[in-house]
């Protein structure tokens, strides 16, 4: 971190970024926002590496001993609540709490879902665990950027690259996170990797609460207040909510084996009702609606690219544990360590990327024609596992050529999905428009959970082929059909 000795100027000041302390020429704060984002991902992604091998191996294993079908769906079940979650949160930091509030309440909901998992036994710790996790990860994500965005001026020239800079504190934390989790798994137990998770979780805290007195005070403030007269509409609106949610799981109408497939009915529900309200109200204009339609086709490839994906903590978690040679010089490799190649090759190929996009410029490809690639490239790569099936075990070096692919075509749709998002989004349903990306994010990662339940050893050359050979048709699809979408868009690139 570099800093200098001037007095401190008021933050997203460009001209007077110099006599600011500063974190590589950013303002201070930015280190403080990095550090905590870098440690949430780091329990995050570090739970999740070994989150489904605690469901389903054996209790002499030290696991729960679950179905590994029903597993591996409750994994895409919480990672879809995760992204469902942020949707309520980010309404709750703009109507009730405001952004810094809910960062660093839901930074703490995040640490105690983790000591619920180091601590807690069996199926208990689990529920409780995976709930706190969930909604307290949701909460940073949603309020996590707006208080980046807070540290700038609109028009700061640094807007970005600190954004980029803060990213990068999302990708170290996914990559360290596996490898200390995975390695306390294979040496001491599962509950020592929930334990670190909880530990890197509270360094970052502690590091966030040494300085959140030094945010800007637009970001102690709540954005839309929600008017006193309407609290108790909302108060029993939510109470309502709670017992409805209280009696369908009491009555077992939802349970743990149709959990997956309730949520991603929820979530295709609330899509469709958030679709027909923006399109038919009267403060969209013609072209508004048109460019919501043409929004239609990239949510459907948003929800399939994350559905193959986010495979990463399902149906490759178990090839990894399972087929995978894991020998190096003699040393078995933990299987949650497969999880931290992704973020080392994001590491490298984001800045290579948005140097290719910038040097194209206005050259570059249409964002339906990038999709359609992004669909494309991870179907190669569901593919490519077909003749590692003849092998008895696949070579390392081979799936990581596979996660490769998936990389590159992760950065053909996810640094953009949101920003198109945002371009295609009429004036008055921002937030909605919002809404319904982040829906096909939890849409496509619960699809992830279920699908993954009809991988098994004896059927892989079926899986692979029906998943990529869908993801590489709907990829062409999507590129055929640019020209058409790129009308509707109405001049959005």
């Amino acid at each position: 971190m570099t800093t200098t000795q001037q007095q401190p100027t008021p933050a997203g000041d460009p001209a007077a970024a110099g006599a600011e302390k500063t974190f590589f020429g950013h303002p201070r704060m930015l280190f403080n926002l990095f550090t905590v984002e870098l440690w949430e991902r780091f329990s995050f992604y570090g739970m999740q590496a070994i989150l489904a091998y605690y469901m389903y191996f054996e209790v002499t294993q030290g696991g729960l001993g679950l179905d590994q079908g029903l597993a591996l769906s409750l994994v895409g079940a919480y990672g879809g609540g995760v992204y469902l979650s942020t949707i309520v949160t980010a309404w709750m930091a703009d109507r009730l709490f405001g952004s810094e509030r809910t960062l660093f309440g839901s930074a703490i909901v995040v640490m105690a879902g983790h000591i619920a998992l180091a601590l807690l036994p069996g199926t208990v710790g689990l529920a409780v665990g995976l709930i706190l996790v969930a909604l307290g990860s949701g909460g940073v994500k949603a309020a996590s950027g707006a208080l980046v965005g807070s540290l700038y001026a609109r028009k700061d020239p640094r807007r970005d690259a600190g954004f980029s800079i803060f990213y990068m504190g999302v990708n170290i934390g996914g990559l360290l996170g596996p490898l200390l989790t995975g390695l306390l798994h294979e040496r001491l137990g599962f509950h020592y990797g929930f334990g670190a998770a909880a530990v890197g979780m509270a360094v970052g805290l502690a590091i966030y609460a040494a300085g959140r007195k030094n945010l800007p005070a637009e970001s102690h403030h709540v954005a839309n207040p929600l008017p006193r007269a309407a609290r108790t509409k909302y108060a029993w609106g939510t109470i309502a909510g709670l017992a409805v949610l209280i009696t369908v799981l009491a009555t077992g109408l939802v349970n743990p084996d149709n959990l997956a497939t309730s949520m991603a009915i929820a979530a295709v529900v609330a899509s469709i009702i958030y679709f027909a309200v923006i399109l038919t109200s009267k403060k969209v204009d013609g072209t508004e609606r048109k460019r919501v339609t043409a929004f239609i086709p990239l949510y459907i490839a948003s929800a399939a690219f994350w559905a193959l994906f986010q495979q990463q903590f399902t149906f490759i978690a178990v090839y990894s544990e399972q087929r995978l040679d894991r020998n190096l010089f003699g040393w078995d490799m933990p299987a949650s360590w497969v999880q931290s190649i992704n973020p080392v090759f994001i590491i490298i190929f984001a800045a290579v990327f948005a140097a290719f996009w910038t040097k194209l410029g206005d050259r570059q490809p249409a964002t339906p024609l990038k999709f359609g690639a992004a669909l494309t490239i991870i179907g190669i790569a569901y593919l490519v596992f077909i003749p590692l099936e003849s092998l008895e075990q696949t070579p390392l070096l081979a799936l990581v050529g596979i996660l490769l692919l998936c990389t590159w075509a992760e950065l053909l749709l996810s640094p953009i999905g949101l920003s198109v998002t945002t371009k295609l989004a009429p004036v008055a349903f921002t937030t909605q428009m919002i809404a319904l990306f982040y829906l096909s994010i939890s849409l496509g990662t619960t699809l992830a959970g279920i699908l993954a339940g009809f991988y098994t050893e004896g059927n892989e050359i079926p899986y692979f082929v029906a998943l990529g050979g869908t993801s590489i048709l709907l990829g062409l699809a999507l590129a055929a059909a640019t020209p058409g979408i790129k009308k509707l868009m109405a001049g959005v690139k």
